[in-house]
């Protein structure tokens, strides 16, 4: 019966875990929907499909689900060079926007849980914050 009793109280306390960051990870995703709206979609268009051979797509883009380090480096200080995305290279500048790491945590949130995309886990404005130019 104590086992049992263990067992049930392990799993409310991590099904409260997991509920508690998928609402942050909702309420991050929302602002940063706004933070796209405002910087990212004339560029990236509305549902991230990008412009051909112009801007990189966003959408189901390897390059957001396998270079998260290099996606927020690129959000936060701006993009120079040649980069490949879904097997199409783009040689554009991104011009750094002024975000706030909050501001680049939701905006990349909301890219990396979107359109395909399924970063693994949240980035938070801690992990932001670590990144040198």
């Amino acid at each position: 019966m104590k086992l049992f009793i263990g067992l049930y109280c392990s799993f409310i306390i991590g099904l409260a875990l997991y509920l508690r960051q998928d609402s942050a990870l909702a309420q991050s995703m929302e602002r940063g929907k706004e933070v796209y709206a405002d910087f990212c979609i004339t560029c990236h268009m509305a549902e991230g499909e990008g412009v051909a051979y112009t801007f990189p797509p966003l959408a189901a883009s390897d390059f957001v689900n396998n270079k998260r380090t290099e996606s927020l480096h690129a959000i936060k200080f701006g993009l120079q060079g040649e980069i490949t995305v879904n097997g199409e290279t783009y040689n554009g500048n991104m011009a750094p926007m002024g975000l706030e790491d909050e501001e680049i945590a939701d905006v990349m949130n909301y890219i990396g849980h979107s359109w395909g995309n399924a970063l693994e886990k949240m980035v938070t404005p801690e992990e932001v914050a670590t990144l040198k130019k």
